[in-house]
Order: structure tokens, then C-alpha cells, then sequence
């Protein structure tokens, strides 16, 4: 490829990078790379990682991990704290404890992420589950009705960015409906546009001046019945961009992910033609890359400019704050939530 940014972001196999992967890296040159628990061991290792993947495209890449806490989380013990599932904030009983932990604790994740060098976390999780709906979502989400989610998933999110750390609102434009883990199979969501406007994508329209969000590989089978959501252009820009009003920079969800058929190049391909500013490839698995790469194109005049606004949240000096404290402070609060489970 030329010296034009590729649309993408790429994950790496090891908790190293082989000779082929650091040639690979650099022809490509991709937007970003991103961290999962098959790249973690020890925080100097981290740090190590991260700043060879940056030095393969000869830039500060961004460099991105799922960490929302609970079983969504690729750092843990004993070299990291375990911080609780976004529930156990959203059972915090009183609203305002709730919002003021959800800053807590997405402050303390940015914190987490920062020391290692790593700038962008695919969080919140914005998504309002339903009686009934697959457990892929579960508790990862605050709460099961919309404005409660959107408050605290600001919140969580603010936090992060007082921390130097770009916050990614997933799943665009909801995954909480759906009955299907979109990892294994591709949901449907049948149910009626007047009610997802209410319910599911109401979050997403509360936190719309976000600086970035991911888009779920899902059926919304009242707005477009043939297409998932992240290679939909009338989703994208009908429902995403127009309806709830989200101008940030937009990851699809993982090109790996079963939900989505063809080769891997070819949903690259799709993503990207849809409406997505990025197109996400987790597994580090080189042939794969390689189609994803063959089937990219460079970031677009739109992509830039999104770039460069949610690059900008990133420059923003963290806070200096007693990261102590902060922990005894949630924890205190988080307390309350479980007093009032029992």
C-alpha cells in the first residue's frame, strides 16, 4: 500500500511481534492496533508491545482493548485490578452515587490503560437489554432502561476521557434486543421502528457528541431486513448518522465475528462501503489480515476529519488525581448496591 492510512485497525498474534508481523505492519499501515488477552502478560511487556506495533507505522497509533471490567476485561490479576461489571455500578440505588461511579470507574480504567500506553477502550457499553435477550450483553450494561444507561454511560465515559483515554460507545444502534451472540450467529431484531426509537437507540441519541462508537453486527429486520447494521448503508446513515445524530469516528465491530458472511476481506470491504470509518480486525491471524488489507482502502476525507476530533479528546492532559482514593471512593459506593441486592 502507499503511505495513506489504512481504514483499519489490526490485532497482533503473541505477546510479541514476529519479523513477518513488523514487515506486515508497516507496508499496510493501518489506523490502529488493538490489544486482546492472548497479547497480555506482564506491564513491561505491555508497554513493550504497544510501542513496537507504533513503531512498525512510524507514528503514535492509537492502540485499543476491550476493558469495561467484569468478564470484559483483557488485563487482570495479578498485575491489574479487577474493577466490577458496569451492573454493579447500575445497582447503585440512588442515581447521582450511580453517575459519580460511573465516572470513578471509568476514570480508573483510563488510569489502568494509560500507565501501559494504551489510549483508546471500547467502552461504554450503551446497549439496553430486554427480558429474554442473549447474555452476550447481560452485564455489561448499567442498567435495563435507556436514560439510566445513557447517564451513566456518559459518565463512564467522561471518566475515561479525563484520563487520556478515548472512549468507543458500543454497540450503534443497540445490541440489548438481540436474542443471538453475534460472535457465533447474526441476530434479527424484529421489532418496530417507533419502539427501538424509544428504547434502544435512545442512549446512543443522548451520547451522540461522543468522539467515537463501534457498530453491531445486527438486524434491524423493520429498517433494512436483508442487511446487519454495520454493512448497511441505509442503517448507517439513516438511523446512525441522521436519526440519532452520531458524527463521531465509527468502528465496525469485529470483521471476525461469525454474524457476518462472506470472506473477511469481503466484509472489510462491505463495512467500509457502508458508512464505517474503520473497519476492526481482532484475531491477528495473518492470511486473514492479509485479505482485510487486499479488500481496505485509505481512510477518507470524512474518516480524517472524524480522526482528528476524537485524536484531539485523546491530547487532553489526564487529571491528577489520588487513584487511591478514587478506588476507596467506588468501592464505597458500590457497597450500596450490594446492600440493596440483599
Amino acid at each position: 500500500m502507499c503511505a495513506d492510512i489504512a481504514a483499519l485497525v489490526l490485532g497482533c498474534e503473541g505477546t510479541a511481534l514476529t519479523a513477518a508481523e513488523r514487515d506486515f505492519f508497516r507496508d499496510a499501515n493501518p489506523l490502529g492496533f488493538i490489544l486482546f488477552r492472548r497479547n497480555i502478560d506482564d506491564p513491561d511487556q505491555v508497554r513493550g508491545l504497544v510501542a513496537d506495533l507504533r513503531d512498525c507505522v512510524g507514528r503514535k497509533a492509537p492502540v485499543l482493548i476491550d476493558q469495561e471490567g467484569g468478564r470484559v476485561a483483557r488485563l487482570r490479576g495479578p498485575h491489574w485490578p479487577e474493577l466490577p461489571a458496569a451492573r454493579a455500578v447500575g445497582n447503585i440505588p440512588d442515581a447521582a452515587a450511580a453517575i459519580r461511579a460511573a465516572w470513578l470507574h471509568g476514570r480508573l480504567l483510563a488510569a489502568m490503560l494509560a500507565d501501559l500506553g494504551i489510549d483508546v477502550d471500547c467502552a461504554p457499553v450503551a446497549d439496553v437489554p430486554v427480558p429474554g435477550a442473549h447474555d452476550v450483553i447481560g452485564d455489561r450494561a448499567f442498567a435495563m432502561e435507556p436514560s439510566r444507561v445513557a447517564d451513566m454511560a456518559g459518565a463512564q465515559a467522561a471518566g475515561l476521557m479525563a484520563g487520556g483515554v478515548l472512549p468507543v460507545v458500543k454497540h450503534l444502534p443497540g445490541h440489548g434486543r438481540a436474542f443471538a451472540d453475534s460472535h457465533k450467529e447474526l441476530p434479527v431484531v424484529a421489532t418496530p421502528r417507533p419502539t427501538l426509537d424509544v428504547w434502544d437507540f435512545a442512549p446512543f441519541k443522548a451520547l451522540s457528541a461522543l468522539p467515537a462508537g463501534m457498530v453491531a453486527h445486527v438486524v434491524f429486520s423493520d429498517i433494512d431486513p436483508d442487511l446487519p447494521a454495520s454493512v448497511s448503508p441505509h442503517v448507517i446513515t439513516s438511523i446512525i448518522r441522521d436519526h440519532i445524530g452520531f458524527d463521531g469516528l465509527l468502528f465496525s465491530d469485529d470483521l471476525s465475528m461469525q454474524a457476518l458472511s462472506g470472506t473477511v476481506g469481503q466484509r472489510a470491504a462491505a463495512v467500509l462501503a457502508a458508512g464505517c470509518d474503520i473497519a476492526l480486525h481482532c484475531n491477528g491471524q495473518m492470511a486473514e489480515m492479509r485479505d482485510v488489507v487486499d479488500n481496505a482502502r485509505p481512510m477518507d476525507g470524512a474518516a480524517q476529519r472524524r480522526w482528528t476530533v476524537a485524536a484531539g479528546a485523546m491530547a487532553v492532559p489526564a487529571d491528577r488525581v489520588d487513584m487511591g482514593a478514587l478506588r476507596v471512593e467506588l468501592d464505597g459506593l458500590l457497597s450500596t448496591g450490594r446492600a440493596g441486592e440483599g
